[in-house]
């Protein structure tokens, strides 16, 4: 391996044979068909794989998943150990499970074991992975602290961590648990940070945990993405449902995520819009894991062309071909809108963000105009 000390230069590479990974892995992502790198898995995967630590800033959708893990892969590769070498902090447990889906698609030409920790479920198989080998671990905080607590969890062998989604970590309010769990672990790590925004809080956080960090900043994560056309809609609040229908006459829209501010709301368009005939899928807080599953999976499958979902609950889902999506609530931060309509318009696609506007949240939809 390269020397820490020394990190290579920035490559400017076309392809992921060009980037210092092992053939294995490189078979493993042609196999998933994967063609090039993304902007932040260039630049960051260089550094990475020789240990070194880094903050990564850039917009959902864009590949800062494979830009930690196949560094964690890569180095487990050359230095395994039979034990819990790396850490993943998520703020979510279906980002947890988006990764632990890239890990297992990619492991089997590794052979390298992972394990996935989150709440709603039991914790007898979370824990026999904590116990029985796992070498990557995938985990929400508070469960996560759940099992340490108990006992079950070993981390004297832990050489990487990676907080995930770090604006969201610290909005949903994990900074105290975070503290905790990096309390219990090796002060000689490598620790990578990724973010769709950095904030100062963001900022705070890096200067924290981290040490001389390689620094990758793809795009203007503070806009939103190119190729999203945007589109407000003025409308009385006890009509937007209608208009939403109307909207959802159009039958070129095959994929719409709609976004609202509370879960009494998501659940209440949900069935507004059943009794018009339309059938949707919802995600929220309150709903169990296994109903999250089975939304997201309808979503996907083209099932239900619509999900309705609140900002906590859909941070993080990672679905395909994203056509629509619709603030039906305008949010009251910038940062949100730029998160709710980074759903769409991905890996070079085209996408429409549709927010519906009353006269109460105009002046909430003028500070979002400023970043259009």
């Amino acid at each position: 391996m390269t020397d820490p000390a020394h990190p290579p230069k920035t490559p400017v590479v076309s392809s992921f044979d060009e980037l210092p990974l092992s053939p294995s892995l490189r078979q493993g992502i042609r196999e998933m068909g994967y063609r090039e790198p993304t902007p932040i898995q260039r630049e960051a995967i260089p550094y990475a794989v020789v240990g070194r630590d880094i903050i990564g800033s850039a917009q959902t959708g864009t590949g800062k998943t494979a830009a930690f893990l196949l560094p964690i892969l890569e180095r487990l590769l050359n230095e395994r150990r039979g034990s819990i070498y790396a850490l993943v902090l998520t703020p979510t447990r279906e980002l947890a499970l988006q990764a632990d889906e890239f890990l297992r698609k990619l492991g089997r030409r590794t052979n390298l074991r992972g394990g996935v920790v989150y709440g709603g479920v039991g914790m007898g198989d979370q824990e026999r992975a904590l116990r029985g080998g796992a070498e990557i671990i995938l985990a929400t905080p508070g469960r996560l602290l759940d099992h340490m607590q108990r006992g079950y969890v070993n981390f004297r062998s832990l050489r990487i961590l990676v907080l995930d989604e770090g604006d969201r970590m610290l909005d949903m309010g994990f900074l105290p648990d975070v503290r905790r769990i990096l309390r219990e672990l090796p002060r000689e790590r490598q620790t990578m940070l990724f973010s769709a925004t950095m904030s100062p809080e963001v900022s705070k956080l890096a200067r924290e945990f981290l040490h001389d960090p390689h620094i990758v900043r793809i795009g203007e994560t503070s806009r939103a993405a190119e190729g999203i056309s945007h589109l407000a809609l003025p409308v009385p609040m006890a009509k937007k449902t209608d208009l939403l229908r109307e909207v959802l006459r159009d039958e070129t829209i095959t994929s719409m995520l709609v976004f609202t501010r509370t879960k009494h709301r998501a659940d209440r368009v949900a069935q507004q819009l059943a009794t018009m005939g339309v059938r949707s899928a919802v995600i929220h807080g309150n709903r169990s894991q296994r109903q999250r599953v089975q939304a997201l999976d309808a979503f996907r499958s083209g099932e239900m062309r619509v999900l309705v979902a609140t900002d906590i609950a859909a941070r993080g889902i990672d679905v395909e071909g994203v056509t629509h999506v619709v603030n039906y609530d305008v949010p009251h931060e910038p940062e949100t809108y730029i998160h709710r309509v980074g759903r769409t318009a991905r890996a070079q696609r085209r996408g429409e963000a549709i927010t519906l506007v009353s006269p109460e949240e105009a002046r909430d939809f003028e500070r979002i105009e400023r970043l259009l």
